[in-house]
């Protein structure tokens, strides 16, 4: 089963499960985790190939959402408050539209139900050139990973999937590289979930755009949207504040 982190509250809102997206983990959502755990109890899960999870051979979504439904099932939760980024994102429409009894509502965090055309393959090129053989801290493979990646905060972001000691990635790179196109994609699942659904994205982003919105609500009919002024793909990162306050605005009016 995935690797849970809990955040515990005595509290008598519904659970919420969070789910990260693709190369992250449940601790990245560690301090939103733990801000939100005052209305309820909050659990994050490492996605199957990343952080403390098993390694599987697979990635695919029904994969990931079938992963979800044994967590759910098995601690005995259900139906939850359901949130997911991107990838994570994907798994929890997934499965939200094939166990709707397992999910009571749904906040999608920048993604849309549809196929991209951009791979995210060239970040796997970039960890799998780091050489680890001589690391001894995160900001040393941050060094190496500046010269292959622009992007500071992506930088640190996939250090923090890094097992210092180890000297090794806690990232599936073979299997995520193998699926990319089951990543990128969506497939096509049956049926609507007609409960609450907010899809929040980043005012800078191009993942959820006006043409997506269709296809939104056909799946979600109960679909709202809201936007983060100046937060792109990774929002919940670059306005972790303002994340916050509208999940739990929204999540509060849901109620």
């Amino acid at each position: 089963m995935l690797n849970i982190v809990h955040h515990g509250s005595e509290e008598q809102a519904s659970p919420l499960l969070i789910v990260h997206g693709l190369y992250g983990s449940a601790r990245n959502w560690g301090v939103i985790a733990k801000r939100l755990s005052d209305r309820g109890p909050v659990l994050a899960v490492d996605q199957r190939n990343h952080g403390s999870s098993p390694w599987y051979d697979t990635q695919t979504y029904q994969d990931m959402a079938d992963d979800l439904a044994q967590v759910i099932e098995a601690v005995g939760i259900g139906p939850v408050d359901l949130l997911g980024h991107s990838m994570g994102g994907k798994a929890s429409m997934v499965l939200a539209l094939s166990r709707p009894d397992l999910v009571q509502r749904l906040v999608v965090a920048d993604i849309a139900p549809v196929g991209y055309g951009h791979s995210q393959i060239q970040y796997i090129d970039a960890m799998r050139q780091v050489d680890l053989s001589g690391i001894e801290k995160r900001s040393d493979a941050e060094a190496q990973l500046a010269e292959l990646v622009d992007d500071r905060t992506l930088q640190s972001f996939f250090t923090q999937s890094l097992d210092v000691k180890e000297k090794r990635w806690r990232l599936n790179l073979d299997v995520l590289a193998h699926d990319m196109g089951h990543i990128i994609g969506f497939p096509e699942v049956a049926g609507q979930f007609d409960q609450p659904t907010l899809f929040v994205s980043g005012a800078a982003s191009d993942y959820v755009l006006p043409e997506h919105r269709p296809k939104i609500k056909t799946l979600f009919p109960n679909a709202s949207f809201a936007k983060i002024k100046d937060a792109g793909h990774w929002l919940h990162a670059e306005k972790p504040r303002e994340f916050e306050s509208v999940v739990r605005g929204w999540l509060d009016k849901a109620a």
